[in-house]
């Protein structure tokens, strides 16, 4: 009777560890398992238990089996990609979708009524299905004159099963108004299982735009496309963190071939990377950045109105200097605390005021309504301005309204009463970076990096957006790899 894998093995026991990971790698091209062998150990113990396996090389068989092998291939698959998602995400990149890109392509499209979008990297379908009700809702009752195909794909065959069944719960939904939940779905009674407390259907005119196929991304590295016609826009979110450097860089190429004429691309807030230039150009939206053809680029006019004056938020009783507020970018990560969870018990009515100022503060945020988020914000400010969150959202904010010079200000502010703010010191990072000041960037994203590292990787970052530790390391480490070898002082590990 063969032994079965121990309850939590050591890669180096097993000789046949080292070839089943590089063979998974190669095939998924998951370099983010590289170095990350306690997590994709785990993830195989999985599908050893559910296969009844003993070891690597017993499972190495039976995906190389030629009757299982493909639908094993595709259980793996699920299991080593983070399917985390839900409507709306990223509330930046929706707002320039709806006051921006959308619009431009409607006018581009007026002619031949056509409008083609893929989502690649669909996972269950969030996504695609968000893109859907902007679309529907663009397009009003014009809508029957036009000939629209939106494509979702992903890697995963159980993530697509989910996506065409169209069933959430209520955590996938979390950003959404009541209103729009209404108007968007219908609700479904309790079932046993995940849908203890029931859950919510999308409404049919939204399904039917949507259609789902099992795809690789890897495929766009071949030198020659598979024939297909082009995407008016395309969005590629959170699924390159994944790969390495140069796959990223093939794949982000293969996407802009994909591209029709006017047609345009996003990724994810921490995918973007300089050497993307080579092939497309970064057209600079509020809150995001977004991709174009390089020959097709016009610089659209601001999409936001400009924001009424407003006074500054009230100071700390202490105003931190800017070589104060440097410090907490600049120190040794040897030297920041690690990040800990928010103590609920204890508070007092002030931490209960901030707290509801916090979420709805986030609220507003996520639905698009900056000016009413931005105004609450600093009435909340007034009341304590030394609440290192309120801090990290004002910079927040401020990028969204385009003020990066305020927006660097809270960042470092938020990271000088808290040095330990893992969230802050990524978005920091990704604001130097935009601004093209890498060293900075870099030391930033690198203490970002350490941070994220030192807990679980499933571990809820503060203020992460139910960003796990695990992915804004990933996220940091792949904006990080376009900034060069800049070795932070202080740190052997830089």
């Amino acid at each position: 009777m063969p032994r079965f894998v121990p309850s939590r093995p050591d890669p180096g026991d097993d000789p046949a560890y080292a070839a089943l990971k590089a063979r998974i790698i190669a095939r998924t091209g998951h370099h983010y398992y590289s170095d990350k062998d306690e997590l994709l150990i785990e993830r195989l113990r999985r599908r050893f238990r559910a296969n009844a396996v003993a070891d690597c090389a017993a499972y190495a068989a039976l995906l190389a089996d030629r009757s299982k092998g493909e639908a094993e291939w595709a259980q793996l698959e699920a299991e080593i990609t983070v399917g985390e998602t839900f409507f709306f995400r990223y509330a930046e990149q929706f707002q320039a979708l709806r006051t921006t890109i959308l619009p431009a392509l409607i006018a581009a499209r007026s002619l031949d009524r056509t409008l083609r979008i893929w989502s690649a990297g669909c996972s269950t379908g969030a996504e695609p299905y968000s893109l859907a009700i902007l679309v529907r809702e663009a397009l009003g009752d014009a809508l029957p004159d036009w000939r629209v195909a939106i494509l979702g794909t992903d890697i995963s065959g159980d993530a697509l099963a989910t996506a065409r069944a169209a069933e959430y719960g209520r955590w996938a939904l979390r950003t959404m108004p009541p209103e729009e939940r209404r108007r968007y779905f219908t609700r479904l009674p309790p079932a046993p299982g995940i849908r203890r407390e029931g859950g919510y259907a999308l409404r049919p005119e939204f399904r039917t735009l949507v259609r789902f196929e099992r795809g690789n991304l890897l495929s766009l590295i071949e030198p020659k496309l598979p024939p297909g016609e082009g995407f008016d826009l395309i969005l590629c979110r959170n699924v390159l963190i994944y790969f390495e450097a140069e796959t990223v860089a093939a794949v982000v190429r293969g996407l802009g071939r994909r591209l029709r004429p006017d047609g345009w691309l996003l990724l994810g807030h921490a995918e973007p990377n300089p050497t993307f230039s080579g092939f497309l150009d970064p057209v600079s939206l509020p809150g995001t950045v977004a991709y174009r053809r390089l020959a097709d680029v016009v610089l659209p006019p601001l999409p936001w109105p400009v924001p009424l004056a407003v006074e500054p938020p009230c100071p700390a009783p202490h105003v931190p200097q800017p070589e104060e507020l440097r410090a907490a970018d600049d120190s040794a990560v040897a030297t920041l605390p690690p990040p800990v969870p928010p103590v609920a018990a204890g508070r007092d009515w002030k931490e209960d005021e901030a707290h509801a100022d916090l979420a709805q503060i986030r609220a507003l945020a996520d639905a698009g309504e900056t000016g009413a988020a931005w105004r609450l914000l600093l009435g909340a400010l007034e009341r304590d301005p030394t609440d290192p969150a309120l801090r990290f959202y004002e910079g927040l904010l401020a990028r969204t309204l385009g003020r990066d010079v305020e927006a660097e200000r809270a960042f470092r502010a938020a990271l000088y009463l808290d040095r330990g703010f893992v969230m802050a010191h990524y978005h920091l990072g990704l604001l130097l970076m935009a601004l093209g000041r890498g060293e900075e960037a870099a030391r930033a994203l690198d203490n970002a990096v350490a941070l994220s590292r030192a807990l679980p990787p499933e571990t809820s970052l503060r203020e992460g957006d139910g960003a796990v530790a695990g992915e804004v390391a990933a996220g940091a480490e792949a904006a990080r790899a376009g900034l060069g070898p800049y070795r932070g002082p202080g740190s052997g590990s830089f």
